[in-house]
């Protein structure tokens, strides 16, 4: 069973991140806050779910939570920022958006950028707790929404460039989409940045 919160009297939003290993798309994260004494049996990492449970708990989430909110941040950002900032950024993002503030922080992972309400306030306290989707339900919940979200918005672009197969891999570093890349170039969803076709080079052929 999975935990409800790590601070303990504060009120508490969990982070996470999808799609930090895509080679297209956004980035998307969510921020989760429970009631302190939120039980949920079948919440778990959005990894250790099926496509369709994801989306039945997402309809939980969004109906049990005090308050929650998704962040995105597009590919020519992460170009701009690295991948890693975006990441921070996204969350940001997505905290920014709650309707009840938080006063802590936990985040699935081991690194994060300080977190505060304006330039002049202090950050809010945070702890960066590894695979803390599979330990903390408001994480879990931050996992499956974002994983949810961003496969939706995947699916979306998949209608526009079918060639690509983000139906399936959702922008990740699959044979598939490496083999588009080469036969079609690259599209404006893809991450310029990135080592789009697994050579060590970066990609630089710009076709749409």
């Amino acid at each position: 069973m999975l935990k409800s919160h790590y601070y303990t009297g504060m009120t508490e939003a969990g982070c996470d991140e999808a799609g930090r290993g895509c080679l297209a798309g956004s980035v998307y994260a969510a921020a989760v806050i429970f009631p302190e004494d939120y039980r949920n049996d079948e919440l778990n990492d959005s990894k250790q779910l099926t496509d369709r449970r994801r989306h039945e708990l997402r309809a939980v989430i969004e109906r049990d939570a005090v308050a929650w909110a998704v962040g995105i941040v597009t590919p020519e950002e992460i170009d701009k920022i690295n991948i890693l900032n975006a990441s921070f950024l996204a969350m940001h993002r997505a905290l920014d958006q709650l309707t009840v503030r938080p006063e802590a922080i936990i985040v699935d992972g081991n690194r994060f950028n300080p977190y505060r309400y304006g330039e002049q306030s202090e950050p809010l306290p945070h702890t960066c707790i590894v695979k803390g989707d599979a330990k903390y339900l408001s994480i879990a919940a931050a996992s499956i929404l974002a994983k949810t979200w961003r496969d939706d918005y995947m699916d979306r672009l998949a209608e526009e460039f079918p060639q690509y197969d983000w139906k399936s891999n959702k922008g990740y570093p699959t044979r598939k989409h490496r083999e588009a890349i080469r036969q079609y170039g690259i599209t404006p969803y893809h991450r310029r940045s990135y080592n789009l076709l697994g050579d060590g080079q970066l990609t630089i052929d710009f076709d749409f």
